[in-house]
């Protein structure tokens, strides 16, 4: 089964601001929970180009240290860009970051579609492991984006 996470939030930065700090992978770090022990270990030397490949080290629960490589398919400036898990924790990964410029700032959306390995297994412990998870590392991002750039005002 393919799940989705569906997110927006409203910046109050210009888009040319919001996509400097969204287009560049050494940012990710800045707004993903420390709790999740998030090191980029290559391919962040550069902006975001389509082909681009960023690798990682995460430790997303118990403790225990996973591999994560990310391709970034499709990027089209200031618009969206797309990456998708190559190798790690999730059976499928694909994830769209939309930016749109908008009155007193800047709207992101994301869409999440993964899938959980394990068969039967994975769509049991989803519910009170992997669902949560996502959702603590959604609300850790925008509120940080809150504290970088301020709240959005409409």
């Amino acid at each position: 089964m393919i799940y989705t996470v569906h997110k927006i939030q409203k910046l109050p930065i210009p888009i040319d601001e919001a996509w400097a700090f969204m287009g560049n992978p050494k940012n990710l770090a800045v707004i993903t929970p420390p709790s999740m022990g998030f090191v980029t270990t290559g391919g962040d030397d550069r902006p975001m180009f389509a082909g681009q490949i960023i690798t990682y080290t995460i430790t997303p629960l118990f403790g225990i240290k996973l591999q994560w490589v990310t391709e970034i398919t499709h990027v089209k400036d200031k618009e969206f860009f797309v990456d998708e898990q190559r190798f790690g924790p999730y059976a499928f990964w694909h994830h769209k970051h939309f930016l749109k410029e908008i009155p007193g700032g800047t709207e992101m959306e994301d869409i999440v579609h993964y899938k959980i390995p394990m068969g039967f297994l994975g769509r049991l412990v989803r519910p009170f492991l992997v669902k949560p998870k996502l959702d603590e590392i959604f609300a850790y991002r925008e509120k940080k984006l809150v504290e970088l750039f301020g709240e959005f005002k409409s």
